[in-house]
């Protein structure tokens, strides 16, 4: 039987307790022990009931740790925010946190990606066939993860230049990278869960209106296989990310 866990969080604080159910605890930053093996944990909905603390269910997530299964219900509280429980931001620095709790608040965190639809004057749009990965044979717009501290606007250009060789500027018309530059960028906002360990992804998807000035188009050697123009009809049909197809139909969308 799967063990069942509470991850109950309000704005950044999440309810964690001790062995016997006592809370709520703090993580103690830095700390590699805990006397007589005491451990901070997530709650299971019992306990809670125990404290007259009622939820609303937002998820329920699946993780397997050493073999065994563990079922943790995702829930906001319905009380005033709770000032003396744990910043979420605490647990992973402290040993005495059960790896359960922070496998938990590990699945949480926003995984961010950003791509870019480059379209030229045919309206066609600019595809890559991965060679590693995710989507390895299949075909997919330029982008990846977003790096530490960048921007997502700024990601999208470095990854079309990592993996097809092209230099774009995207538009820019609020100059959030601080140069305002003229256009629309269409900048299309997705998220979603795609198992039941319940890691959330979030897609920035901008657009690029170039024929690329002639820049030769040179796929990067360990990752791309191919690189083609696509109709955006012909590109729906072989694009297999959600997000790829859910951005390629809001830009058939506006170009029809």
């Amino acid at each position: 039987m799967p063990t069942e866990h509470l991850h109950l969080e309000h704005d950044g604080k999440i309810l964690l307790v001790d062995n016997s159910g006592n809370g709520p605890q703090i993580p103690v930053r830095g700390r590699e022990s805990g006397p007589n093996g005491s451990i901070i944990r997530l709650p299971s909905p019992e306990e809670v009931r125990s404290m007259g603390i009622k939820w609303e269910v937002k998820r329920v997530n699946r993780i397997n740790l050493s073999d065994k299964e563990h079922v943790i219900t995702y829930g906001t509280p319905l009380i005033p925010w709770p000032e003396s429980w744990a910043w979420k931001d605490w647990v992973i620095s402290d040993s005495c946190v059960d790896p359960v709790t922070r496998e938990s608040v590990y699945t949480t965190l926003h995984r961010v990606v950003s791509k870019v639809i480059i379209s030229n004057s045919k309206e066609e749009i600019l595809m890559a066939k991965v060679s590693r990965g995710f989507f390895t044979g299949c075909w997919t717009l330029p982008g990846g993860f977003v790096d530490y501290s960048e921007h997502p606007r700024e990601a999208a250009k470095r990854e079309a230049f990592e993996e097809v060789g092209v230099d774009i500027d995207i538009p820019d018309p609020l100059g959030e990278l601080g140069t305002v530059i003229q256009g629309d960028d269409h900048a299309y906002v997705q998220t979603a869960i795609f198992n039941e360990q319940g890691i959330n992804w979030v897609s920035f998807t901008y657009t690029c209106e170039t024929d690329l000035d002639g820049q030769e188009i040179t796929p990067k050697e360990d990752e791309i296989e191919e690189v083609c123009w696509f109709t955006p009809d012909q590109a729906l049909d072989i694009a297999v990310s959600i997000f790829d197809i859910e951005a390629i139909k809001n830009y058939s969308l506006r170009v029809k």
